[in-house]
């Protein structure tokens, strides 16, 4: 049988609550008394209970996070550096796939509360009123990461997706091109849609290049066979691009895969830039030159968030972190 609290505290001679209190770094003893439970635990190869533990210091050393889609290259990295943070912190993660499915994410936040998580990463997807209500309900620190609210205060941590994606398009703007295409996921999703799709928009109008609808192509999701299906459907359109701004890695490699398949050249015919930077970006052939979010980063310090929030009691600031672009072998200029 596996040694237990009460066997610490037998064998060191001290009562349960003091064996706690030393666990969990809480003032209360001598350092005499210290040791003698320290050595107690190791000779006894006591290993404390999450849940045990909990029970006394009201937590229960587990944080909840929810994502649209956990197959994603972009989710991998975002969950790393929670899951990194989060073991610095002496805490397990729980990884729930929405599937941006309403009836899924309701379920998922009722298991979050059965299991009294500590807090809640809700990631890349709108917080809707009845997801708000659940993790009101909840009392638990929330973090929003790779979206925001403008209708509930919760912080939040995301790039400017709006700046990125007119970055993104400027830079082929900036390399010669005006002929450009933008291939995007779902043209109404008010996260990773609607502002990347008028950052583009405003690159070309900043720059006196009027938009045309022929150039503008939207699936419903960002993923490879909607950049496979959309570079296509450009063609077919028998419009002259030189460029084509995918609004995801994915995306973009679909435009790879299938521009190959055509005969086209990249760069030397077609330009493309992505936008991500996941692990694909360097993988791909040509590698993609894309525009990059922090991703891990991005994890790491939505985690921290969290958990400077469990520690204080007080809410924290959101924060919007730095894109920029990775150059790679994807983008010709012919301005020269």
């Amino acid at each position: 049988m596996n040694p237990t609290i009460k066997d610490v505290a037998r064998q060191s001679n001290v009562s349960i609550a003091t064996v706690s209190r030393i666990l969990n770094n809480k003032p209360g003893y001598s350092e005499e008394t210290k040791d003698r439970v320290l050595k107690a635990i190791a000779e006894l190869g006591y290993q404390p209970n999450g849940v045990a533990r909990g029970l006394i210091n009201k937590r229960t050393q587990t944080i909840g996070v929810l994502f649209p889609e956990l197959s994603s290259m972009v989710a991998s990295e975002v969950i790393k550096g929670i899951e990194d943070v989060s073991h610095q912190q002496g805490s397990s993660v729980i990884v729930c796939n929405t599937d941006c499915n309403g009836k899924r994410t309701m379920d998922y936040l009722k298991l979050l509360s059965e299991k009294r998580v500590d807090g809640i990463i809700f990631a890349s997807e709108v917080l809707k009123e009845e997801y708000y209500k659940t993790l009101a309900e909840m009392k638990v620190p929330v973090v929003l990461l790779s979206t925001l609210s403008t209708d509930f205060q919760i912080p939040y941590i995301k790039v400017d997706d709006f700046q990125a994606a007119f970055n993104a398009t400027q830079y082929l703007i900036n390399n010669g091109h005006e002929r450009i295409a933008m291939i995007s996921g779902n043209k109404e999703d008010p996260i990773a849609g609607i502002p990347r799709i008028s950052g583009y928009k405003k690159a070309l109008q900043n720059h006196g290049i009027h938009f045309k609808e022929e150039w503008f192509i939207s699936y419903l999701n960002f993923d490879f066979d909607s950049g496979y299906k959309g570079v296509s459907e450009i063609f077919n359109r028998a419009i002259d691009v030189t460029a084509i701004f995918a609004s995801s890695d994915e995306l973009a490699a679909g435009v790879l895969s299938r521009a190959y398949e055509l005969g086209i050249k990249v760069p030397d015919q077609l330009s493309i830039i992505g936008y991500d930077n996941t692990k694909l970006a360097k993988m791909i052939n040509p590698p993609l030159t894309t525009l990059a979010q922090p991703l891990y980063d991005m994890g790491c310090e939505g985690a921290e968030m969290l958990y400077e929030m469990l520690q204080t009691g007080k809410m924290v600031s959101s924060r919007i972190l730095q894109h920029n672009i990775i150059e790679r072998k994807t983008v010709k200029n012919i301005g020269k």
